[in-house]
């Protein structure tokens, strides 16, 4: 299945490329006789120059009955200092709002049926199409969705799946810790330990081959470097301290945020400095950029989940308005946010 990769414009873009607000912006969209000629121009070249089109989408998913869309709301995990899903609910809720749609989450009576919830939905017609966010755990909505044909969009890849033809979005893991290596190879590090998820994790060994295959592009070596468990602060924790007494890495990149956390606190446990410099610090980076990690001041991958957002509506939309056109997927590349822990 095709990728690529593009930054995608946002109302936030264009409000800044105006220099107006966001909600001028919105009004420009949605109610222009609200606004002065002028501003509505400012904000119309701003809206070519940047390729910004939502009214389309607008235009199309406003004429279905509910102008809902539904998401099925996961319980928390303990043990995680991930927030990645809440801000994802909040960049769809706002996409989705720029359209004149809405978000209505439900959660399923039985957490272990990934199906729980769907059908009913469907039953009532309370929903006009879904966005599933789990497809890379195996989970059969997606199939189960199809085979209704059902309109909905992915946040995830089918990584499992080879039939699958429905659109999906998702962000580069492997270039997002590929970006995390070269920064703390560039800052003196060679011993750079990895810190991930079970062998299982389709997300967890896309992001491990960003590590593995930079290190061995750089010239440097991953053997005993690694440790694979749950997604715990508890495990980040105990593997840390199993490499700090075993290989004695001075840079720790992990799968997310939640086993950086882990790391952090066998730093401090054993007195350990963390920061960039590898001849007395040992450096430490995350992934998803969560409000724990700016907090905790960690470095981390960020995932454009705005963009992320934006694209899961223009393709429901396509989806919706030409069910049997070739649907592409959407690979985002997410950044580096540097700070003292690196």
């Amino acid at each position: 299945m095709p990728a690529r990769v593009r930054a995608v414009p946002t109302l936030d873009t264009v409000a800044a490329e105006a220099g107006v607000s966001r909600q001028t912006v919105s009004n420009a969209l949605n109610s222009p006789h609200l606004l002065r000629a002028e501003t509505l121009e400012r904000v119309q070249a701003a809206i070519d120059s940047l390729g910004y089109t939502p009214n389309r989408a607008a235009r199309n998913l406003r004429t279905k009955a509910s102008q809902l869309i539904g998401l099925r709301l996961d319980p928390f995990v303990e043990g995680s200092a991930s927030g990645l899903m809440d801000r994802f609910m909040h960049a769809l809720a706002e996409a989705c709002r720029d359209c004149g749609l809405h978000v209505l989450l439900f959660t399923a009576e039985d957490h272990t049926d990934p199906l729980d919830g769907y059908e009913a939905l469907l039953g009532s017609r309370a929903v006009d199409a879904f966005v599933v966010t789990d497809t890379y755990r195996g989970n059969p909505a997606a199939r189960w969705l199809s085979d209704r044909r059902v309109p909905f969009v992915a946040f995830g890849r089918p990584w499992d799946d080879s039939r699958a033809d429905h659109p999906w979005v998702d962000v580069d893991g492997r270039a997002g810790v590929a970006l995390a290596v070269d920064h703390v190879v560039d800052r003196g590090h060679q011993r750079v330990a990895w810190i991930g998820w079970h062998k299982d994790s389709y997300i967890g060994e896309d992001r491990r081959s960003g590590w593995v295959q930079r290190m061995h592009e750089r010239g440097l070596a991953t053997s005993k470097l690694s440790a694979r468990g749950d997604d715990t602060i508890d495990f980040g924790r105990r593997a840390a301290i199993a490499l700090l007494e075993g290989a004695a890495p001075t840079a720790f990149l992990c799968a997310s945020d939640t086993l950086a956390m882990g790391v952090l606190q066998a730093l401090r446990d054993k007195g350990i400095r963390t920061g960039g410099n590898p001849a007395h610090e040992v450096a430490v980076v995350g992934f998803d950029d969560s409000l724990p990690a700016q907090v905790t001041d960690l470095t981390s991958v960020r995932q454009p989940l705005e963009e992320v957002a934006v694209e899961l509506v223009r393709l429901l939309d396509e989806r919706m308005t030409h069910p049997m056109d070739e649907q592409r997927g959407v690979l985002l590349t997410p950044s580096l946010r540097l700070r003292s822990s690196s």
